[in-house]
This record gives structure tokens, sequence and C-alpha cells, in this order.
């Protein structure tokens, strides 16, 4: 599962506010941002966040011993 730091640092990543998130999400703004801030927990919400930056290029690392991350894609698809 992802980490809510690892959905701010991919929305960095791709340069998106959270409005951008909720648009390309399905998600309401206010549900994106308690995810960000650890103020609710796992649910569907944050299936669709994630499909949504992993369809936008971002690929979440789960953690090669140095803890979870995530990157960039080499061509992304959508980071507009």
């Amino acid at each position: 599962m992802v980490t809510s730091a690892q959905i701010r640092a991919a929305r960095g990543l791709l340069n998106w506010t959270v409005r951008d998130l909720a648009e390309r999400s399905g998600a309401h703004r206010n549900t994106i941002t308690r995810i960000e801030t650890d103020a609710t927990g796992p649910g569907y919400s944050i299936d669709a966040i994630q499909r949504a930056l992993e369809a936008a290029g971002v690929i979440f690392i789960e953690g090669d011993g140095e803890g979870p991350g995530v990157r960039l894609r080499n061509t992304p698809q959508a980071a507009e």
C-alpha cells in the first residue's frame, strides 16, 4: 500500500495540485488532503488515487532497504 508521503511526493513529481489529482482520480479534494495528512485510513479512494498517479507515469517503490519512494517512468504519459 502506498503511503501519504508517497502520494504527496508523486503529486510533486507531476507538479499537480490537490485539485488536479482530485479531477484525475475522482476522489474529493478534502479526501486527498486527509489521506496526505494521515487523517484517514486506507480505502477505495487511495486505490483510485494510486491508479491515477500510475497512469500519469509515477512508479511507487515499495522500499529497497531505504524505505518507500516514488519515481517517474522514463516516458510519462500525462504529466501535464
